[in-house]
């Protein structure tokens, strides 16, 4: 049988149930958008980081716990292993999965670039845009594509109760807030459970920072502002140091007045 093609590059299936993309830039990039990219180790900065900066210093905190919220972020979706049903938007669920450190695919018979099939045991998110299925496994979830956009304005995996097969969805709401203006109720809500989780976070990292994320920080700033650092770091240590030699002084000195004392008693 003869496969014609279509204008809009939508799928056109053959009776061999194959697929023929009219547009070929369309097929290339989604095919591009679901190849492993090669890890490139990053190269280190050559300067060296004085040990004895990093000891004790509590500016470093705010930066450690910016950079690793943006690598949580980065690999917001590395445990979950999705597969697209044919009625959902591929190619932004593909580029935003991927982005986020997620594997995706699609059955071969609906778009080329398929990693992986539907019964593949280890499949955590199954995203779909109908009501109901013919059939389910029990060893995923079964949402609908909103989650994934959701879980990317809030930066987290949302609980998927409100976003399973078939459900009336949450409001989906812009992650561009004006606090200043009206806010639906549903914003609310969410901007008061998230003030609440970051607090309860807050006071769990409350603990020491390693030298190694310090070193960690320090490696990613860039050089004039790490040279600016460590100025800064060594005029703090340096002041510190005098107040600690004055420290020392009066204490020698009070020591030998109490000495004094006793010898004269």
């Amino acid at each position: 049988a003869e496969v014609s093609t279509q204008s809009t590059g939508e799928d056109v299936f053959t009776e061999k149930s194959s697929v023929y993309y009219g547009d070929d830039i369309y097929r290339e990039r989604l095919e591009s958008l679901n190849i492993r990219l090669a890890q490139v180790e990053r190269l280190e900065d050559d300067d060296e980081i004085d040990e004895e900066l990093l000891a004790g210093d509590e500016t470093l905190e705010g930066l450690v716990q910016s950079r690793k919220e943006e690598e949580n972020f980065k690999n917001l979706f590395n445990d979950c292993k999705f597969f697209l049903s044919r009625e959902v938007p591929r190619e932004i669920l593909v580029l935003i999965i991927r982005s986020l450190g997620g594997e995706v695919s699609w059955s071969s018979d609906s778009g080329v670039a398929s990693k992986y099939d539907e019964n593949d045991p280890d499949i955590t998110h199954h995203i779909v845009d109908r009501p109901s299925q013919s059939h389910q496994f029990l060893s995923r979830c079964y949402i609908q594509p909103q989650w994934v956009f959701d879980s990317v304005n809030q930066k987290k995996l949302l609980p998927i109760d409100d976003y399973v097969a078939g459900a009336l969805l949450p409001p989906h709401l812009s992650p561009f807030v004006n606090s200043e203006g009206y806010l639906p109720p549903e914003q609310v809500e969410l901007l008061d459970r998230n003030e609440t989780e970051d607090k309860e976070e807050e006071e769990e990292k409350k603990e020491a920072l390693s030298a190694e994320e310090k070193r960690l920080a320090i490696m990613a700033m860039p050089k004039k502002r790490k040279i600016l650092y460590n100025k800064m770091i060594h005029s703090n240590k340096k002041k510190a140091g005098a107040v600690n030699k004055l420290k020392r002084k009066r204490e020698e000195l009070d020591e030998n007045r109490e000495k004094k004392k006793t010898a004269t008693a």
